[in-house]
């Protein structure tokens, strides 16, 4: 799959915050990061905290947050790495999340292991 230079920079950018740790006994990151490019073609990455009790949050969302401070929330393209530096969709409630942080956002081009598709076609029954 040819990726144009877009692609090729988030996923440089999200392999170089891969860091997969434990935290505490039962508390671990960094095993999947995510690299967003905004409307501005600034870049925001994030990685994944996994703990108890569902008090984590998936590496989209930390990306997505770190745009936010900034003022930042229409997402032109993504893409989202798993440990092993395998690309992967964003799961169900992060493709909720990217629509409901900005309506604009079904426009998304998100990166999957065959090739870019938009949003939209992720997430066909929105949520209103």
């Amino acid at each position: 799959m040819e990726l144009d230079k877009d692609f090729v920079r988030l996923i440089d950018a999200a392999s170089n915050i891969l860091n997969p740790r434990e935290l505490s006994e039962c508390s671990s990151c960094g095993y999947v990061s995510s690299a967003i490019m905004m409307e501005s073609g600034n870049i925001y990455v994030g990685i994944n905290i996994d703990t108890p009790c569902s008090m984590g949050h998936c590496a989209e969302v930390s990306a997505i947050s770190s745009a936010l401070t900034h003022s930042e929330s229409r997402i032109i393209k993504m893409v989202t790495l798993s440990h092993m530096g395998r690309i992967m969709p964003p799961c169900g409630r992060c493709r909720e999340f990217i629509y409901q942080v900005d309506k604009r956002n079904l426009k998304t081009q998100v990166l999957l292991e065959n090739g870019p598709v938009e949003l939209e076609k992720l997430l066909p029954e929105l949520w209103n």
